[in-house]
């Protein structure tokens, strides 16, 4: 499917990043959200360095978008290191990892995105280089392979993933400090909305900020996705000034509503509202009538609708709520089909 404007994974949108790079956060006082995160952080990295010591290894948690990636460059900065970067997904062989981990320098940080999407081999390899710093390294083949034990430089891994459940236990246990991120309030959108209007060089009204920030799924990468989309909208339509009521216009022309849906949330909404009496609905057949395929559904426009209220998950299916009946206009019914699905 084309790719989703209010799509809280990285894509083609957000290609103006890498051009832009001052929109990303640099230091932790820069940092807007996740208040007990970055406080406690703050508390390790100084203690860490105190001791003279590599930082602990930090596990990074939460929904895509929320600024996971900005924190494990913010960790490097504040100790002073290198930070070298990594994707589960591209890690297919033990060789690939150990040629990262023998160049890492002392007290660099690691940073691996993805980390849950890591193959079995690979992450057999890492677990020896988080407890002991050292690495098994099989030389020769056939009967007279040797193994022999490579050691390495203290380093610190950063593991960013958006699927904790997914990490197997040996895994997770390796990591002495864990952060699970949450979706940003509407008022710390407005802060990371107008910091990065500043950046560049945008004039932003209260009041279109407060939209944005209000149509942003708690999400700072959306937000900031649609500030530079509505952007275009005021350099070629408008006076450059972006107020409410081009904020209103745009995202009406770019099909995100008032409360952040997009043409496929509402799509799915209405085909459980009207095609299936309200559900319970299988994620099969929805996904047929919609023409999507499951993974879409589950992952990119589920999560959200069910964070609103407006969608529930059932054991017999998907149902739509009473609030996501009045969010499309349609009279409330009560949605519950027998008393069992009451207590769900």
């Amino acid at each position: 499917m084309a790719e989703r404007l209010v799509d809280a994974t990285a894509g083609a949108y957000d290609a103006a990043e890498t051009i832009d790079p001052a929109l990303r956060p640099r230091r932790l006082t820069e940092y807007v959200g996740q208040r007990q995160v970055t406080e406690n952080l703050g508390v390790f990295i100084e203690a860490a360095r105190r001791r003279g010591q590599p930082l602990d290894h930090v596990l990074l948690a939460g929904p895509p978008g929320l600024g996971k990636t900005s924190l494990a460059y913010i960790v490097g900065a504040e100790l002073g290191v290198e930070v070298r970067t990594a994707s589960g997904p591209t890690l297919e062989r033990g060789g690939d990892l150990a040629a990262i981990l023998t160049s890492l320098g002392e007290g660099e940080v690691l940073f691996i995105d993805e980390i849950h999407r890591m193959s079995r081999a690979v992450e057999e390899i890492l677990y020896p280089a988080l407890e002991d710093f050292e690495i098994d390294v099989v030389l020769g083949s056939g009967p007279g392979a040797q193994s022999v034990k490579l050691p390495l430089r203290r380093f610190t891994l950063v593991g960013a993933t958006t699927r904790s459940g997914l990490l197997t236990a040996p895994l997770r246990a390796r990591f002495g400090i864990a952060c699970t991120f949450d979706f940003y309030a509407p008022e710390e959108l407005e802060l990371i909305l107008a910091r990065s209007a500043r950046l560049l060089n945008l004039a932003l009204t209260s009041s279109a900020c407060r939209e944005l920030a209000t149509r942003s799924r708690g999400t700072p990468r959306i937000a900031n996705r649609l500030l530079r989309r509505v952007r275009d909208f005021a350099d070629v339509e408008g006076d450059g000034t972006v107020d409410l009521d081009l904020v209103r216009s745009a995202l009406t022309r770019l099909g995100v509503d008032g409360r952040g849906l997009d043409r496929l949330d509402r799509r799915l909404l209405e085909a459980i509202a009207h095609k299936f009496d309200g559900g319970p609905v299988g994620l099969d057949n929805l996904a047929a009538a919609l023409g999507e395929s499951t993974d879409t559904l589950e992952d990119a426009s589920e999560p959200f609708l069910i964070q609103q209220g407006l969608l529930m998950r059932t054991p017999r299916g998907r149902v739509i709520t009473r609030t996501g009946r009045e969010h499309l206009g349609l009279p409330p019914v009560d949605v519950a089909r027998d008393p069992q699905e009451k207590l769900l």
